[in-house]
């Protein structure tokens, strides 16, 4: 193992030690961000049913390793000597850690979405650790109830906005990837994940599912929500896209926008993909997908 990978193991078990001793339990990455340890049965003749989440005793679980015990991380990094870096599982005790990734590939501007949510369903994020990522995102560490499971998922909230919950786990600041290291934001290093916002954490949560007559016209409201994504810039058209076709299913004329909705988002650059993408996430995210 080359000298800057021997550092580089070191001091992600550094920081790992470190993230277990605020309560976080942790388990080695490898440079792909994946899990250093494979699983024990991946020679296995036949799959478990159900599948081992550690009950064997070995190593090899993914996020299931998790562990804020110094002996066992020393154990798992030990077996993992190729590991540069380190995640922390996200909705177990004692900070039942969500994790709001802040992406910023495909155009997305994932920050942008997130202030028009806080903006829209009034709420604030407050001062809590920020994670800069290698590719320029950000993972935002909050704390939710004891009671409540918070499901991973990707896009749902908006585009460039994937969250990590139960069964996930976030890059931990001080790892190094092949694309880069991940840093602690200045001034958050301090911080502990702050407390979910209520109404930030109803809209991380599955939507219940439920119908509305689909009216005859979309009138001059549906109209104006046209309006507003044909006049998007690059950079917010999935941004106004999500939020109008989001408007428009919580108004109960969803069904009868999708095409013009899809035709002004062709119309600012959009692809018809990208654009029935978005309004299906935005169903989604109200309830009627």
């Amino acid at each position: 193992m080359a000298t800057t990978d021997r550092q580089a193991t070191t001091l992600a078990l550094a920081h790992a030690l470190s993230a277990a001793e605020r309560g976080l339990a942790v388990i080695p990455l490898s440079r792909t961000k994946l899990p250093a340890l494979r699983s024990p049965h991946r020679d296995d003749p036949a799959p478990a049913a159900p599948p081992c989440r550690g009950e064997c005793g070995r190593f090899g679980h993914g996020v299931h390793d998790a562990s804020t015990d110094p002996a066992r991380i020393r154990e798992m990094f030990a077996a993992a000597p190729w590991a540069t870096g380190y995640g922390i599982a996200c909705g177990l005790p004692p900070h039942h850690l969500i994790g709001i990734d802040l992406d910023t590939k495909n155009g997305a501007d994932s920050s942008a979405a997130l202030r028009e949510l806080a903006l829209r369903h009034l709420f604030t994020i407050p001062p809590t650790v920020v994670v800069l990522t290698p590719s320029g995102g950000r993972h935002l560490w909050l704390s939710g109830p004891p009671d409540v499971v918070v499901p991973n998922s990707a896009g749902r909230l908006a585009p460039g906005i994937d969250i990590r919950g139960a069964g996930g786990y976030l890059v931990g600041p001080g790892s190094r990837t092949e694309h880069g290291s991940y840093t602690t934001a200045p001034g958050t290093a301090h911080l502990a994940p702050a407390p979910c916002p209520r109404a930030l954490l109803r809209l991380l949560l599955p939507p219940p599912r439920h119908h509305h007559p689909t009216p005859v016209s979309t009138g001059s409201h549906g109209q104006g929500l046209v309006q507003f994504v044909l006049a998007a810039h690059e950079g917010q058209r999935n941004t106004r896209l999500f939020w109008a076709a989001c408007r428009a299913y919580e108004d109960g004329i969803g069904p009868a926008l999708v095409d013009p909705l899809v035709e002004a988002a062709l119309d600012t650059g959009l692809s018809e993909r990208e654009a029935r993408a978005t309004i299906a996430s935005a169903a989604r995210m109200t309830g009627h997908g």
